[in-house]
Parts: C-alpha cells; structure tokens; sequence
C-alpha cells in the first residue's frame, strides 16, 4: 500500500469550467468570504472575553499568521495553478493521504463554515422580525433542543436551499450577487467609522491590556476565525482568466484590505463601548444604540443580514468546487464529477454539498464548534507551509512571473509554527474532536479513497 503517491495534476487552463473570472472577482470573492462575522460578531467577542481594547493587537496577530500562509497559497496558485486549491497543492508535493487530509480538513472548515452563518443569518433574522411583531413558532427556531421545544431552523434551512441553487449557475452569475453584497458590506463598515468615530472616548481605552499578552493571544486564536475564507480564491482556479498572476494577486490583496478593517472597528468599537459590555451577538449594532443612534444601528443590523449571504455564497462555493476536485481523483464517488452543460458548472456536487450543509443548518446549534473550524483551518495551513519546502525542492525556484515566497524555508517555517502556536490556545474539548475528525477523515480514506483512486490505474 503506497498512501504517498503522487500524480500530474492537470493544468487548470485545460478544464471543462468557463474560465471567465478576473482580478477584481476574486478580490470579492475573497472579501466576500472573509469579511462577515469577523467584523460583525467576533469583534465584540474578542474585546469582552479575550482580550479588551488590545483586541486591535489580537487582529494584527492573527493577520500575521494567515498573510505568512497566504504567502504559501499564492506561490502554489501560481505554480500548480489548478482546482482544489491545498488539497491538489499537497497531492502532489507529499502525496494522496496528506492531500486527502488537506482537503478532509477544508470541506470540515467550509461545511461549517456554511452552516454556522446560516445559522447566525437565522438569528439575525428572527430578531428583525420580532422588532416587527413577527414571531415564529419555537419549534421552527433553531435547531434540536427537545427540552427547549425546537426542532428545525426553518429561516436558516431556506437560506441554505437559496444560496445552493444561486451558486448552481455560471461562476460569473452566482458571484455577482456576492460582488454587489461585498459592496453593501463596505457602505455598512464606512458608515459605522464615520459615524462612530465621532463618539469614541479614548477613557474606554485604559487599561489597554487588561487581560495581558496571554489575551491578546488568546483572543487571535479566536478571531483568526475572522480570516478563514482568502483560501476560497484558490478554489477557483479552473474558472479564472489568468490564475497564475491574479490568484496571488487576490489571495494577498483580500487578506490586506480585511486587516485593515478589522482594526479600525475594532478600535472605535472599544472606543465607544467599555469592552467589559461587548459581549453581545450584534457589537457593531450594539454600540450605535449604546450611544442613542437606534435608528444607525437598525440599518447596521439590517445590512448585516444581507451582507451574511456573501460569506455562505463565498464558502458553498468554494466547497462545491473542492468535492469536485477530490472526486475526479476517485477518493469521493463519481457521480459529484458532473458538469452541468448550460451552467459549467459542477450541479451534482452543488446540490450534494448543498442538502449536507442545509442538514446541519437547520438540525444542528453549530456554537460549540466554532474552534473546530480554526483548528482543521491551521493544520492545513501547516500542512501548505511545509508544502512550500517540499515544493522548492520539486521543482526549483519560481520561474519570471511566478509568485516568490520570501525566505524560503526561513518564512514557511515561522508560518507552521505560528499556526501550531495557536492551536495551542485552544482548548482541550478541541483537540479532542479535531483527532476524532481526523479518524473519520482516515476511515473514509482507508475504507473508499485508496481503492477508488485513479492512481490505482496507472499501475
């Protein structure tokens, strides 16, 4: 049994995708991925429990760790310009399991990803919905609770059954809608900087590290949560004009432009609010009310439940093409191969990744494993920066037009062990389900992936 077989992998220029996506898609794509509950949620989080006003520290931290492994995923886009993004990167610098491993951990991170703001989206909504007097019947409110009398969440399973048909058309027509929310998502942001720059009391910031540098570093083992998605651009490989110069390109420039972000509302954030009372579920509307601005707040909530929309059609997208990618290598059944002949798009792995991530949505409170989604995230990501080293030996240096990784094996190194630090952080429930994950991952691949691989035929 040969777990370390390599294959050729096809170029993503000879894919059977309409290859019409450009820069500035990606660039959404990747904003539209990663700017959601980071910026409405976590930000609050953070400052409330972790790490007080430092929490801008926290960001910048966390922003340190995934910009190192966006180094790592930009030189392999420009290289191995293929779909798949790590999961076809590492097939064939280490071979199948680890490849396997990589894309077992990214479809856990975006599945959860999906469901978990589905059912954020959920809340979001109903709580609008009441300010109006519209009350839905408990059981049809969240997900399994018998002794809470719920059963379904009905608002998070539509949302899901919309977003699965929306990402089934054409590449350019299912990220449009995303592009226009990316654009709503920036009017919302500005509005709260502009506005609450005005009501920020520096007083709200002593002490700035109440909680030490032990939580500034737990807190970025929190938000680093805030960040998962840039590696959504490299998914799209097969469906971009150019990957190898505007993969790089988009996975650096939507880290940078969601960094920058996440520190300035995070700074007024705890300006305008003591951080001992932002531990609510809508911070960035909570501090418009906190200061009598009811009617700023009510369009923040509202543009928040639109703009969530981009991150689940940013994620089932990304997911949609990573099924697809592993089942044309035959360690997932054939039949997710199908392309769709009007669209180009792969439907059957749409609307199969689409019911799993509806069941969860609307069956399932996702809370408690929201660590779950950070830690598969940085094993990966270590997995990508040791790749960057095997890479550099497989194939040399980078070639004029290819992305360069800095300092290489010196910046990969420090990369892996700024993900293996935060991990760390994480609590000791988390590591216990992550090996769980990685036993099921291990079983599927033992039992169905190896025999049904395709790299059984080339023997």
């Amino acid at each position: 049994m040969n777990v370390f077989r390599k294959k050729t992998l096809r170029p993503a220029t000879q894919g059977f995708m309409k290859k019409n996506l450009k820069l500035k898609d990606l660039i959404m794509l990747g904003i539209g991925a990663v700017i959601g509950t980071g910026v409405f949620v976590v930000t609050g989080t953070a400052a409330a429990n972790y790490a007080g006003p430092a929490a801008t520290l926290s960001f910048v931290v966390a922003a340190f760790v995934v910009i190192l492994s966006g180094f790592s995923f930009a030189e392999f886009a420009s290289r191995v310009p293929v779909t798949g993004g790590p999961y076809s990167y590492l097939y064939v610098v280490f071979g199948e399991l680890i490849g396997w491993l990589a894309g077992w951990f990214l479809i856990c991170e975006y599945l959860l990803a999906v469901s978990s703001v589905a059912s954020g989206w959920s809340s979001y909504v109903q709580g609008f919905l009441a300010s109006m007097g519209v009350q839905l019947p408990t059981a049809l409110t969240a997900g399994y609770n018998a002794k809470a009398g719920t059963y379904v969440d009905l608002i998070a399973a539509l949302v899901v059954i919309f977003i699965t048909f929306w990402v089934s058309q054409e590449a350019k027509k299912a990220l449009r809608l995303n592009n226009a929310m990316v654009w709503v998502k920036f009017g919302i942001i500005a509005l709260f900087i502009v506005v609450g720059v005005f009501f920020v009391e520096p007083s709200n910031w002593k002490p700035y590290l109440p909680y030490g540098l032990s939580g500034v570093f737990d807190g970025a083992a929190l938000v680093f949560f805030a960040f998962l998605g840039f590696d959504a651009i490299a998914m799209a490989a097969e469906e971009v004009k150019d990957p190898q110069k505007d993969i790089p390109r988009g996975i650096i420039g939507s880290i940078i432009i969601a960094t920058v972000l996440y520190v300035i509302v995070t700074f007024i954030l705890t300006g305008i609010v003591p951080y001992t009372e932002l531990g609510v579920g809508d911070p960035v509307a909570f501090a418009m009310r906190y200061v009598n601005l009811g009617m700023v707040g009510s369009i923040l909530s509202v543009g928040a439940i639109l703009t969530l929309l981009t991150v689940t059609i940013s994620m089932l997208y990304s997911l949609v093409r990573l099924v697809y990618a592993i089942s044309q290598d035959g360690l997932l059944p054939a039949f997710l191969q199908k392309i769709d002949k009007k669209h180009r798009t792969p439907v059957r792995a749409t609307f199969v990744t689409g019911a799993i991530a509806l069941f969860f949505a609307a069956a399932f409170p996702l809370d408690l494993l929201a660590e779950l989604t950070n830690i598969t995230a940085l094993a990966c990501l270590i997995l990508m920066s040791l790749g960057i080293i095997r890479l550099r030996k497989m194939m040399g240096e980078p070639k004029k037009g290819e992305y360069k990784v800095p300092f290489v094996p010196v910046l990969p190194w420090l990369s892996a062990l700024a993900c293996a630090f935060l991990m760390t952080r994480l609590q000791t429930a988390t590591w216990i389900v992550f090996a769980i994950t990685v036993a099921i991952g291990l079983i599927i691949y033992f039992f169905y992936g190896y025999k049904n691989s395709h790299l059984n035929e080339n023997k």
